[in-house]
């Protein structure tokens, strides 16, 4: 049944209004949380994303994904029922973490590289988290153990391949009966005979050559375009991480949080899991580092289930994941149940895993150090639920540095790319 403008109007209304009660019930605890939550964006997120979200601008601007997305063609559709241009978006995705594949997504879109369902399947297997975060914050800061990382790695990221494949059934069945190719005029073609019997590579220098032309702008203007796009970009995430910081720290501060964290605990005694990781999972169904946090802090719980519940929060990804990444699609045609019910199917995959997967990966002993003062240190000082995660100490070389190094390689290998990809297609002509 279909709700009337004026009632749905209401009930905004009155959800506005309780959330404002409650986020003025307890300024100090609303505060304090958001405080927080402004930490973990300034330290954390904006060093580890920004980077990340300029190099995408620019390599959109460069044609680069268009020519990933011929290569990767051959293999994308017949595994995922998606183009190949989604390789480049699966690679950026898990390497850089959530929100980036849905910005990227929401990109393609505006380009008509990708249709609805295609979109959906998409941004469904490929918001995941990123490496370092889940190394460096979950298995060495929170767990205090690096050895914890591969098994949590293999279950959150083979979790997702999983999903993509399943995911592969998700909407109509194309009606052509052959895969449409990227043709240098940008346009998907399943003509073009001519364009489809050369080489692969050859294929794909053509088709970054057109995309580039298209675009036109000098590298100064591309460069000054992507920086505003992204600083717009990440402060959107900035402001989601905070409100929902600062809400569950009402929530906590309330008690409300204890009305969803009780049948939470019954729930997972009733599946034979431990009750005290309902802290965990409440936390973590608003906010992921909330939740991951409290998992690695649980007196009491045998490691595996502690990585199980850190797994499903990582996969699920908490709902400001899923305001960040519904405020980037905004503007296309794609739907959220889709992605909703994948994030709950990548959280109980990526549950089955750890606990598949945990005979040959799960660590023994003693936290090990050693390698692990390479990676970024994090603390943690407060209690299961909360979180007070600040950025340390780096190794001797700094994030920020790492991150100024990678963008200028990334850049210069973008302008020796172009320059070899208009050789190439001149001599072609």
């Amino acid at each position: 049944m279909r709700h009337s403008p004026k009632r749905s109007g209401l009930l905004a209304a009155i959800g506005l209004l309780v959330l404002a009660v409650l986020l003025l019930s307890d300024p100090a605890a609303t505060l304090k949380a958001g405080i927080q939550g402004t930490a973990i964006w300034w330290d954390v997120l904006f060093p580890a994303l920004f980077p990340f979200f300029l190099a995408s601008e620019v390599m959109l601007g460069f044609g680069i994904v268009h020519f990933f997305g011929t290569l990767f063609d051959p293999l994308m559709r017949p595994l995922f029922r998606i183009p190949g241009i989604g390789g480049f978006v699966m690679a950026m995705g898990f390497a850089s973490g959530y929100p980036v594949s849905a910005r990227l997504t929401s990109q393609l879109l505006e380009q008509k590289l990708l249709d609805r369902d295609e979109g959906e399947r998409l941004v469904a297997f490929t918001t995941s988290s990123d490496p370092i975060f889940l190394i460096g914050a979950v298995s060495v800061g929170f767990f205090g153990d690096a050895r914890v990382a591969p098994l949590l790695a293999a279950a959150h990221y083979g979790s997702a391949l999983l999903l993509g494949l399943l995911m592969r059934f998700h909407g109509r069945k194309p009606a052509r009966s052959e895969p449409a190719s990227i043709h240098p005029s940008g346009q998907a073609s399943a003509s073009g005979q001519d364009f489809r019997r050369r080489s692969l590579f050859v294929r794909s220098f053509r088709a970054m050559h057109a995309a580039r032309l298209r675009d036109g702008r000098p590298l100064g203007q591309l460069l000054g375009d992507a920086v505003a796009s992204s600083l717009k970009l990440i402060l959107v995430v900035g402001g989601l991480m905070v409100f929902f910081s600062a809400l569950l720290g009402a929530l906590r501060a309330s008690g409300l949080l204890l009305a969803l964290t009780r049948p939470l605990a019954a729930l997972l005694g009733a599946a034979g899991l431990p009750g005290t990781l309902a802290d965990s999972i409440a936390g973590g169904l608003f906010e992921v580092t909330l939740g991951a946090n409290a998992a690695g802090l649980a007196a009491g719980v045998p490691l595996v289930f502690r990585i199980a519940a850190a797994a499903f929060v990582l996969s699920w990804a908490g709902l400001s994941v899923h305001a960040q990444v519904m405020s980037l699609l905004t503007k296309t045609p794609l739907r959220y149940w889709p992605f909703l019910a994948a994030r709950l199917l990548h959280g109980i995959l990526a549950v089955l895993l750890v606990f598949l997967l945990a005979g040959p990966l799960l660590p023994e002993g003693a936290p090990s150090s050693g390698w692990t003062t390479a990676l970024p240190a994090f603390w943690s000082g407060s209690g299961p639920g909360e979180t007070a995660l600040r950025l340390t100490r780096f190794a001797a070389f700094p994030a920020s540095a790492a991150a100024l190094t990678a963008l200028l390689l990334l850049l210069g290998f973008l302008v020796v790319l172009q320059w070899f990809s208009n050789r190439m297609y001149n001599r072609q002509k």
